[in-house]
């Protein structure tokens, strides 16, 4: 997969390798892909989490890193979010063409959890899980709200994540990352109305990338 993305002819992609003294992390992303996805984080439940994001954003996604989970997943957590975050800024560009805004809602048996988001520009969470239990399989569920926390300082999106049901925590936090997959999936294809123009009355989005959460 690789290849494939050094590939890619479209300008929306991007590249980021984050390296800490806790973390090294690979990111590569295209815009205009079909899934595909290959990612390896050393945090199982994550990874899943991930693939769900490519899978129904069509989304080409290769994640590598490695961290200090032998201490615990936070910081791998967070700081695969930032990178990811730092990509999907450096694909959007200067936004130009998009949708900007995107809203889903997913059902996953009983869950059912709403996301709206918008390619602001401006950093900005209201997040609204209730997870009922403190971890699925080894995943801290608090890690969740770290996980997006990373990617809207980073991204700058303002997202709203909203659980309207559920009661198995694997299913609401699954639901709420496919709802951010086809809310990111709408917000980031091109309008063909927009003829290439920015979409803002001011005439310009702020790039986000280099803002780091600490």
């Amino acid at each position: 997969m690789l290849t494939q993305l050094e590939n890619m002819t479209s300008s929306r992609k991007g590249e980021v390798h984050r390296i800490t003294k806790e973390t090294d992390v690979l990111v590569r992303l295209f815009l205009d892909g079909d899934g595909s996805c290959e990612v390896s984080t050393g945090v199982a439940f994550l990874d899943h989490m991930l693939q769900q994001i490519s899978s129904h954003g069509l989304l080409d996604l290769e994640i590598i890193a490695r961290g200090d989970t032998y201490i615990d997943d936070h910081h791998t957590n967070e700081d695969v979010g930032i990178a990811f975050g730092q990509t999907l800024s450096k694909s959007l560009g200067d936004r130009s063409g998009i949708n900007r805004f995107g809203h889903f809602t997913a059902p996953l048996d009983e869950a059912l959890v709403q996301v709206a988001l918008d390619c602001s520009g401006r950093p900005h969470l209201s997040y609204g899980l209730n997870i009922p239990s403190q971890r699925i399989g080894n995943y801290d569920t608090e890690l969740v709200k770290e996980f997006f926390v990373a990617v809207v300082n980073n991204s700058g999106l303002t997202l709203h994540i909203k659980q309207l049901g559920g009661t198995n925590s694997h299913h609401i936090v699954e639901a709420c990352f496919k709802a951010f997959a086809r809310a990111l999936r709408m917000a980031t294809e091109k309008d063909p109305r927009r003829d290439g123009k920015i979409p803002s009355s001011k005439g310009l989005l702020e790039q986000a990338g280099s803002i780091e959460n600490k």
